[in-house]
């Protein structure tokens, strides 16, 4: 692993204009690095602004605030955009709904071949073969070529999607929720999948999830959000075994345990109080309607991200 990061975010926020007054904060003064081979998970509740970030990294949106810098370059420069067609070939994404992020008007083979036209001069014979070698290393098959996504299943339609964004031979991927449309039986091979795709291309991974028991298999560091910002952030390993933030504790207490015996001991987490809305949010530490160990500076000031040991951070006024 490089001690430069391959991507950085630093000070990230995206803001949607709802009307003159309101301000939608979908994402606030996130920042993260991740390095070459390795796999962040980015957990949260729906609507916590895990899909918006992914999207801000792969330039779907243009950030209101902040920088994402790629191999150290930032990508919203106006000098890096000509390196655009680069970037976008570099960094690449798999869609949470393999249903509505597939074209109906084209063929697998239009699908997944059209990265590798823009980005590639090869002949018909060319593309078909790699097309083929595409579709064989996520478990279709040449005969799918020529069919249309909706002839497909959701498994085979969200494979068809990952071989899309590897068709390029990206350096990065944004697997946004890659499994959560599809039978839990499916789930586990394309999770064997991507595990596998990463070791033999050397890839690296945003997983966005909010399944922490996938996220704990497959994911090498773990970041929490809560209402657009960073609440913890840990290696994998150190969150699972110890929680700083009562959010992230009450999400770990949520996980199914397999074993009943264990199941009846565990003590489950329950949050009170509503998620207070993105809108035009209060200058305070957002968990502060539902957390239990409320106090009286959360609700007058914003909690930094603090460092508690050199791989482990939490946003709370706790520590």
């Amino acid at each position: 692993m490089n001690n430069q990061p391959l991507v950085q975010v630093k000070n990230l926020s995206k803001y949607f204009q709802i009307n003159k007054k309101e301000i939608l904060k979908a994402v606030e003064d996130v920042s993260f690095d991740i390095y070459e081979g390795e796999t962040v998970g980015l957990v949260g509740e729906s609507g916590c602004g895990k899909s918006t970030t992914g999207r801000c990294l792969v330039k779907l949106y243009e950030p209101t605030k902040g920088e994402v810098l790629y191999q150290g370059k930032n990508v919203f420069d106006d000098n890096f955009s000509k390196n655009k067609l680069q970037y976008c070939k570099n960094i690449q994404m798999i869609f949470q709904n393999p249903y509505s992020s597939l074209n109906p008007r084209m063929t697998v083979k239009d699908i997944v071949g059209e990265g590798i036209r823009i980005h590639e001069n090869v002949t018909e014979n060319e593309l078909d073969e790699r097309i083929e070698d595409l579709l064989k290393s996520v478990g279709l098959n040449k005969e799918h070529m020529s069919r249309f996504s909706h002839e497909f299943s959701g498994g085979q339609r969200q494979r068809i999607g990952i071989a899309r964004a590897l068709s390029v031979n990206p350096k990065f991927i944004v697997c946004d929720e890659p499994i959560s449309a599809l039978d839990v039986s499916i789930q586990a091979q394309v999770l064997n999948m991507l595990k596998r795709l990463q070791k033999e291309r050397n890839l690296t991974y945003l997983f966005i999830a909010h399944d922490l028991s996938v996220v704990k298999y497959l994911s090498d560091k773990v970041i929490v959000m809560y209402l657009g910002m960073i609440v913890e952030q840990a290696e994998s390993v150190e969150l699972y075994r110890n929680p700083l933030h009562p959010y992230t504790q009450a999400l770990l207490s949520a996980i199914p345990e397999a074993d009943p015996n264990i199941a009846k001991t565990k003590e489950r987490i329950r949050l009170k109080g509503e998620i207070p809305s993105p809108i035009n949010p209060k200058e305070c530490c957002r968990f502060v309607e539902r957390c239990m160990y409320v106090k009286k500076i959360c609700h007058e000031e914003m909690p930094d991200l603090k460092t508690i040991d050199s791989k482990h951070k939490v946003a709370c006024h706790l520590y």
